[in-house]
């Protein structure tokens, strides 16, 4: 149940998918909009879905009767997972209300994330957007313990206030843990940066914490595990896997996080113009082995297709020349292999840092064409030479 940090994470800054296909993968299936924040369900819900309708089964199999105690189960599974949707909603809702635009709220099999695309500016705020899911599920289990003290309800419905009450507060406490990606890491984070005056510093604090709890959940599986299988008993083996799983997840999202910061420090160092090939303009009927004899004989690493008086038109996918096989290069036209150049695909060279990065998200792609204030031809910025200039972080 986390909030996904900034976009500066992501190891491509462009997040480019290649020439095929330039549109970021949907992280699960779209369940529709609210609030304008796309939601999607990843398949591995369904997955845990059924794990928690069996293993929840055993409990209401005393209450009522089979078949009914199935969809009973299947229901507590359901508004489980009904309460960390509300937890990464309110994520998403505090987010918009400072201004940050959110790009998807997804349920998955550890819970939920909710992608916020720009870090908060003040870490007052990112302390508030971090606090407001463990807030929902602390004031929902509240409701809970409200409910079944004070409203006379049937055995089943009080089965699952119990449960859901349980779960609530089992996950607001767990994601204030003080470490990064859960939000207590947030919250860590936020204070630091509070303290220090830098993002930075706070980032890196929370992500070593963060993976000192994943070494503190792994060690409390092993001793579920070692101390309930002494009894004879075999859940704890399966609370072995589950540690394992959610320590892994977090040591991950730490790791991910520590690396973001110096992800972070090399972004102000890219510059456009110093990434940029050289290229080389055809016409889009010039057989492709005549295109990459021009561009090696001007030492150029790009192919642009240009009309008669020099204007561009497309970009030649350096992915489909290499796959194109020399012997067919003469019978193939260097237009064949090239996209336009639409929206967001011609940018200033002058461009650099966040302002870089931020083009280059707006619309995904494998290359874009730069030109000169005057709109001349500078050069073409390939994603791969963007993620070669973060190559060893």
């Amino acid at each position: 149940m986390t909030h996904s940090a900034p976009p500066t994470e992501d190891r491509t800054p462009a997040g480019g998918r290649g020439p095929d296909d330039d549109r970021p993968a949907r992280p699960g299936l779209l369940m529709g909009r609210l609030f304008g924040v796309p939601v999607y369900v990843s398949p591995s819900w369904f997955l845990v879905a059924v794990l928690v309708t069996v293993m929840f089964e055993g409990q209401v199999d005393g209450v009522v009767s089979r078949p009914l105690s199935y969809l009973v189960a299947f229901t507590y599974a359901v508004l489980l997972y009904g309460s960390v949707f509300v937890h990464e909603l309110s994520h998403a809702v505090t987010a918009r209300v400072f201004g940050l635009p959110v790009r998807s709220v997804t349920l998955h099999i550890l819970g939920g994330e909710t992608s916020i695309e720009r870090e908060a500016p003040t870490p007052g705020r990112e302390f508030l957007i971090a606090f407001a899911g463990p807030l929902v599920n602390l004031v929902l289990a509240g409701i809970g313990l409200f409910v079944h003290a004070f409203l006379p309800l049937p055995d089943v419905a009080l089965l699952l206030v119990e449960a859901l009450t349980f779960a609530n507060l089992l996950v607001g406490l767990f994601n204030l843990l003080p470490g990064l990606p859960l939000d207590g890491g947030r919250l860590v984070r936020a204070v630091v940066w509070k303290v220090t005056g830098r993002s930075r510093s706070g980032g890196v604090f929370a992500g070593w914490v963060g993976r000192g709890v994943a070494i503190a959940c792994l060690v409390a599986g092993a001793y579920l595990a070692t101390y309930n299988t002494g009894e004879g008993g075999g859940i704890g083996w399966l609370a072995l896997l589950w540690s394992a799983l959610v320590a892994s997840f977090i040591w991950v999202g730490a790791t991910q996080s520590i690396r973001a910061e110096r992800v972070r420090d090399r972004i102000p160092l890219l510059s456009a113009r110093r990434l940029a090939r050289r290229a080389t303009l055809v016409t889009a009927d010039i057989p492709l082995a005549e295109a990459v004899r021009r561009a090696r004989e001007d030492h150029a690493g790009a192919i642009v297709i240009a009309d008669h008086d020099g204007r561009p038109l497309g970009l030649v996918s350096e992915k489909a020349v290499t796959a194109t096989p020399e012997h067919r290069r003469p019978w193939v036209s260097a237009g064949d292999l090239s996209r336009g150049i639409g929206d967001g695909l011609t940018l200033p060279a002058d461009l650099s840092g966040e302002e870089l990065v931020e083009a280059l998200r707006r619309a995904p792609a494998s290359e874009y064409l730069l030109v000169e204030p005057d709109g001349g031809v500078y050069g073409v910025l390939a994603v791969a030479d963007v993620d070669r200039a973060f190559a060893g972080i």
